[in-house]
């Protein structure tokens, strides 16, 4: 008969990506790990074949986490661009007090792993990727209820809501100049998008 785990793997893997998050992989240790879980490396092993493997479902979890949440937003707003902007006011505001780090976890994934990381870097991009995807769709939804001009490319304007969100949670990392932040939000909703 099969051995049961006896840990919830969702509430692992949520505590490793804060430690992640916070940290990063470099940063983090496997006595960190260890600390935070709750597990001995034998069964961290056990369960998730190595630290690598470890922070590549974290990274998973996170970006499917900010893809739900985006999601969320859609389903309870009448306006597209509302839903974007509701899911940028959390992902650049709140997460500067809220989360275990103000900067976006996948970001900060890319800029640190190197060559010898190879599949995680390619998955962090990956999954940034896909959270663009994401992007497009609400800036699709919101040229076709009227929001935005229809000559406009929804994924030209992903990469550029891309690029916004990345600089201003560094922005306002670096500078704590909140104020200033959520007036380049309001910047971006009120003409730059729409330009």
């Amino acid at each position: 008969m099969a051995k049961t785990a006896k840990f919830d793997r969702d509430e692992v893997i949520q505590k490793a990506t804060n430690l992640y998050w916070e940290k990063g992989f470099h940063g983090t240790s496997m006595r960190n790990l260890q600390d935070v879980i709750d597990m001995r490396p034998g069964s961290i092993y056990a369960a998730f074949g190595s630290k690598e493997n470890l922070f590549k479902e974290s990274i998973q979890h996170y970006a499917n986490n900010g893809r739900n949440y985006l999601i969320q937003c859609r389903a309870h707003a009448d306006s597209p661009l509302e839903a974007l902007k509701a899911f940028i006011k959390r992902a650049v505001l709140d997460s500067q007090q809220t989360a275990p780090s103000g900067m976006c976890m996948l970001v900060k994934a890319i800029a640190e792993l190197t060559e010898e990381q190879e599949e995680l870097l390619i998955e962090a991009k990956h999954l940034l990727a896909k959270m663009e995807s994401e992007f497009a769709i609400t800036l699709q939804a919101a040229i076709d209820k009227g929001e935005l001009d229809s000559s406009k490319d929804p994924a030209q304007l992903a990469k550029y809501v891309q690029i916004q969100i990345m600089g201003l949670r560094t922005y306002a990392r670096t500078t704590g100049n909140i104020t200033y932040v959520e007036q380049q939000i309001e910047s971006m909703f009120s003409c730059e998008l729409k330009s």
